[in-house]
């Protein structure tokens, strides 16, 4: 693993902190929901609303990769029931999917199209991983997308880690963030009154341009170029899509 954009232990140790709870969370407490969120069967209508916004930002950055993948190295990061990364390799890609969760990467790999399992004839194909999306170890992409894996992060965190992941990415990454609303700033305090055992890591609004300023001074992004943005709001589900391209 590496953090080496974490540049002072405190900081190594809060994001190393927070994803472990974020790991715990999906792996454990809410796998069942998440897994029922993310298949087709009846979900109430807060989580109907939640489901329709995911597709909706799943659609979205598919839309800002190239229609034809093929040859073309893709990083899921943050991969959850893989349904990203598939689309991906049915376009060509050659795709790694990781997540914190185990659970949910066994689940993304029982959900895998026939057709994209090991030693089909397909023209892409899909890697599960469990484990560090920033490990360097992973080795080097042509996009990167992290869709809805950032935003439980603080900004100084979410931006260290795109820091770590611009230099092994050779065209853009493509990730969410959730925008400073009323509602999501609402949602974020009553949530903080759940006793803390029952509490999903909180979400961390995040204003637009708080964000661009801290790509533009990052001495990782600043030579990157903020391209597309576009704002996915579906009942409780708020979510912006941000794309980073090279220079």
């Amino acid at each position: 693993m590496t953090t080496s954009r974490f540049t002072s232990a405190g900081a190594r140790q809060d994001y190393q902190r927070r994803r472990g709870e974020i790991a715990h969370y999906f792996d454990r407490t809410a796998a069942d929901a998440w897994a029922r969120l993310t298949s087709d069967a009846p979900v109430s209508g807060i989580r109907a609303t939640v489901r329709a916004g995911r597709e909706r930002m799943r659609s979205t950055l598919l839309g800002w990769l190239p229609h034809d993948l093929q040859g073309m190295r893709l990083l899921d990061a943050g991969c959850g029931t893989g349904a990203l990364a598939a689309e991906a390799a049915e376009r060509g890609a050659e795709v790694l999917a990781i997540d914190l969760s185990p659970t949910l990467v066994a689940l993304a790999q029982q959900r895998l199209p026939e057709a994209l399992q090991p030693g089909r004839s397909a023209g892409g194909s899909v890697r599960f991983a469990s484990g560090d999306m920033l490990d360097a170890a992973h080795g080097e992409f042509d996009y990167v997308v992290g869709m809805d894996s950032l935003i439980h992060y603080s900004p100084q965190d979410a931006v260290r880690a795109l820091a770590a992941l611009v230099p092994r990415c050779r065209r853009a990454v493509l990730f969410t963030f959730a925008p400073r609303t009323p509602l999501l700033a609402t949602m974020h305090a009553v949530g903080s009154l759940f006793p803390r055992g029952d509490r999903a890591p909180s979400i961390v609004p995040v204003a637009e341009q708080d964000l661009r300023s801290r790509l533009a001074s990052h001495g990782d992004t600043q030579a990157w170029r903020a391209g597309r943005t576009e704002r996915v709001a579906s009942g409780f589900y708020t979510s912006q899509a941000m794309e980073l391209l090279a220079p």
